[in-house]
């Protein structure tokens, strides 16, 4: 079993900053791809930030220039510093790792921080 344990969530004003953390534990094997994603009310669940093994970025459009994804391979975490947050930003955030073992992949989800961001 992988457990995902996220961090750093909680209540800022817009135009401030937050640093989400997820640590992998468990049967660790072979960690490929990891990312953030987010979940709004009544929204669909959307990816945000993810980064390969290899440490190589993407973003969703609507953070772009205001979050930054990074991880420590060693320590099997993945960072995500929002900063410049917008009110719309505010959903609760989970952490997803994909994990690779004899050329099958797997997925592990976190529970979920939420973060709230007041105007």
């Amino acid at each position: 079993q992988v457990q995902l344990v996220e961090s750093g969530g909680g209540l800022v004003q817009a135009g401030g900053s937050l640093r989400l953390s997820c640590v992998a534990s468990g049967s660790i094997f072979s960690i490929n791809t990891m990312g953030w994603y987010r979940q709004a009310p009544g929204k669909q669940r959307e990816l945000v930030a993810a980064i390969s093994s290899g440490g190589s970025p993407n973003y969703v459009d609507s953070v772009k220039g205001r979050f930054t994804i990074s991880r420590d391979n060693a320590k099997n975490t993945v960072y995500l510093q929002m900063n410049s947050l917008k009110p719309e930003d505010t959903a609760v955030y989970y952490c997803k790792a994909r994990l690779s073992l004899l050329s099958k992949l797997y997925d592990y989800w976190g529970q979920g921080t939420q973060v709230t961001v007041s105007s």
